[in-house]
């Protein structure tokens, strides 16, 4: 069941204020917009850092060559057996996880831009992990996007199961849903779930 929240005003991090790591996964079907969202996050914050996930995917045209660590099966299944993985699945024929942070234990606030198996595993491993499921304004929105970031057909038929299978588990999962229909609202909106978990956190 998601906790409530009530929007207000987000002041910088600061430092000096102590309060325990947050890991916070940032999860959603395909097309929401989850990349977008932890960029421009970690842009406003800089007491948030967010780890980058593996992929053997091919990079898109026209995608950032830094959206991903893109990489080989070969690369990808060595990191799995050296036990390198916090989490990590497989989709469409293509690996996707999220390398052990470096930044645990370090005091950053950690994000992770992972699909909904994968923030599972991460929070049976870190229960207080705070997971954001992102939704879609719509399944024709969501539709839209897929196409827009140049998925062919079969992918994009793909994606969209896979999201009307995932979005109930997501919703009872996540300690907070989030609908993604303005990104700048969307921001405002996640900066302050996450200012209100340090806040619980510090004074805890």
């Amino acid at each position: 069941m998601c906790r409530a929240w009530a929007p207000s005003s987000v002041q910088p991090c600061a430092t000096s204020l102590a309060h325990e790591q947050l890991i916070i996964v940032v999860s959603g079907p395909g097309g929401v917009g989850k990349g977008t969202i932890v960029d421009a996050l970690v842009r406003r914050d800089p007491c948030l850092w967010l780890s980058r996930s593996w992929t053997t995917r091919e990079r898109r045209a026209g995608e950032r060559d830094d959206a991903y660590v893109f990489t080989t099966a070969e690369a990808f299944e060595e990191l799995i057996t050296a036990g390198g993985f916090l989490e990590w699945t497989e989709f469409l024929g293509n690996y996707y996880g999220t390398p052990r942070p470096d930044r645990l234990g370090t005091g950053a606030d950690i994000v992770l831009e992972i699909e909904l198996d994968g923030a599972q595993q991460v929070k049976r491993q870190y229960p207080d992990a705070v997971l954001i499921f992102v939704l879609p304004p719509s399944r024709h929105e969501q539709e839209r996007r897929l196409r827009g970031r140049g998925d062919p057909d079969d992918k994009v038929h793909a994606r969209l199961r896979k999201a009307e299978n995932e979005e109930p588990v997501g919703r009872e999962q996540a300690d907070y849903v989030v609908v993604n229909d303005e990104l700048e609202r969307t921001v405002d909106e996640m900066m302050t779930i996450i200012e209100r978990e340090r806040g619980l956190r510090r004074s805890a």
